[in-house]
């Protein structure tokens, strides 16, 4: 199987398995517990908390573990509701759809505009909207959930209020994410309850998955992957890139692949007159994994928010793929995709009812 759909999600990491097994065995017991066990299994969240704290330079304290990215971004979202939301048209669901039921008119506003998108990989400007925000006594919140791990960050220098981050897309588990708060940010808890996280989100840890989203970061670190994708992945989208738009005819591509423009591994790429479903599915029979953009809209039928703000045409959404790659991805993968890819979109092409421009 060739696996290019790590901005989905990313297979677990040996090192996170070999984690959240001996946590199952030795730090099973609740970490809110005053006995021994539970202070063993406190420890050990505690240790996922620096470690995150080090990776995007914050204070341990500023850090709450949350289910998901999702979750930590309804979370700041309803901290905001009532007030001026202002969102980027690039935006998750989780963002966008939560901004749109909870926003209101007053002050002060929150500004959320994410570092990096997960559709197209596009980076942000975002300097100058952190800037006006504070400016104006208003709050800035930053999705970084496909930025951890591939690019330095440094939260202080960015001057958030708050970020959001997401195990599962560095190698950890489902079901485990981080929301950094800034000392002083306004903050309402969205899960009310119990004294978990300084008050700050009620129920039980999951110290497995937190203790596997600290593996996770401890390989990150220790590797510094963010070298590695700037490296070793950006040479294989490119080199993917440039294949695409050389080997077949009607392919143009949605991501800028200009060095600063994207994250450095993803590509979306569109094919004229195929339907970007059909493409998914013929490649998933050739064992190649890729999606049609963000996995969380999956089921939808209606064409990516994301590619209609970029480019305003059902059909170039229509027909877009989107490939993400990960640290295990090889040359071979990329010669593999390219062995089949143009003759599928050759036979879509030329069953399909939409007429392909020459």
């Amino acid at each position: 199987m060739v696996y290019l759909d790590y901005a989905a999600t990313s297979p677990l990491l040996p090192e996170v398995i070999t984690a959240m097994h001996e946590a199952e065995q030795k730090f099973f017991a609740n970490a809110s517990a005053l006995h021994t066990p539970g202070h063993l299994a406190m420890n050990k969240i505690e240790e996922t908390r620096k470690l995150l704290a080090q990776l995007i330079n914050a204070n341990p304290d500023e850090i709450i573990f949350t289910s998901g990215a999702s979750e930590a971004n309804n979370t700041v979202i309803r901290t905001f509701a009532g007030h001026k939301i202002y969102t980027s048209p690039l935006e998750h669901h989780s963002i966008d759809e939560a901004a749109r039921v909870l926003g209101g008119n007053k002050k002060p506003a929150l500004y959320s505009y994410m570092f990096a998108n997960n559709e197209i990989g596009e980076i942000l400007s975002i300097e100058n909207i952190i800037k006006k925000a504070h400016k104006n006594g208003d709050y800035i919140h930053s999705d970084l959930t496909q930025v951890l791990g591939k690019l330095p960050i440094n939260i202080k220098a960015l001057d958030l209020d708050y970020a959001t981050f997401s195990a599962h897309k560095i190698g950890g588990p489902v079901g485990v994410g981080a929301l950094f708060i800034k000392d002083g940010a306004p903050f309402k808890s969205l899960i009310i309850g119990g004294n978990q996280e300084g008050k700050r989100r009620g129920t039980t840890y999951n110290t497995a998955g937190i203790i596997g989203f600290g593996a996770a970061l401890k390989y990150a670190i220790k590797h510094k992957t963010w070298d590695i994708y700037d490296a070793k992945i950006r040479a294989l989208r490119d080199g993917l890139a440039k294949r695409i738009l050389e080997e077949i005819p009607g392919s143009s591509l949605n991501t800028d692949i200009t060095p600063g423009k994207s994250l450095p591994n993803i590509l979306n790429a569109s094919f004229q007159a195929a339907e970007g479903e059909s493409i998914q599915l013929y490649l998933d029979a050739e064992g190649i994994i890729v999606s049609t953009g963000s996995a969380c809209a999956s089921g939808d039928i209606k064409p990516s928010h994301v590619l209609m703000a970029k480019t305003g045409d059902a059909e170039v959404a229509h027909s877009s793929i989107r490939f993400s790659f990960g640290l295990d991805n090889t040359e071979e993968d990329v010669k593999k995709v390219m062995q089949v890819l143009p003759g599928i979109i050759n036979r879509l092409q030329k069953i399909s009812t939409i007429e392909r421009e020459s």
